[in-house]
């Protein structure tokens, strides 16, 4: 039996920047403004994935989309958009970032999220929302393209401490929404 290929398989096949020193800290826990994004990674029998990477890119809390080098080197005052966090051994993730600011008038905010899990052969693409302004949810060019039953699936759930809990499922009831970008 010939080993397994790149295309076969699910990477990085390399360590560069896997993991790297506060990854997910897009913010300092102290910055006034952090918020914790977090969640469990499903798969469709609804058991927890420990083994799942999760990368979000999103714009600062003004809406501003950053574009400032740095990713890879947490500096504790450069906010950079970018962030990558892998499971832990009950599939739960945490994130600390910012309320993304919407980009455009009366769009709805929210976070691009990419997941890579064992067993995919191509990462997925979908997003988070946050949940405060039904008006400009409503009106979102992509939430509005979906069934009602299915929305829900992208828009995070607001805790009384002010973090935001959102999960993702792979598959089965209430599978998260993923985005498909043909020719990628």
């Amino acid at each position: 039996m010939k080993p397994a290929t790149p295309g076969q398989t699910v990477g990085p096949f390399f360590g560069y920047a896997l993991p790297y020193d506060k990854d997910s800290e897009l913010v300092s826990r102290a910055h006034p403004g952090a918020v914790r994004l977090h969640g469990t990674v499903y798969d469709g029998a609804g058991n927890p994935i420990p083994d799942a990477l999760l990368e979000i890119w999103q714009p600062d809390d003004t809406g501003r989309v950053v574009q400032r080098s740095g990713s890879l080197v947490r500096d504790g005052y450069t906010f950079t958009g970018w962030g990558r966090e892998a499971v832990d051994n009950e599939g739960h993730y945490t994130f600390t970032t910012l309320n993304p600011g919407a980009t455009e008038a009366g769009r709805a905010p929210f976070i691009a999220v990419v997941v890579l899990a064992r067993g995919l052969m191509n990462k997925l693409h979908t997003r988070v929302y946050l949940p405060e302004d039904a008006a400009a949810l409503a009106a979102d060019p992509l939430l509005a393209a979906l069934p009602e039953d299915r929305r829900r699936t992208l828009v995070a759930t607001r805790e009384a401490n002010g973090d935001l809990l959102w999960d993702v499922r792979l598959q089965g009831d209430d599978e998260t929404v993923f985005l498909s970008f043909p020719g990628a």
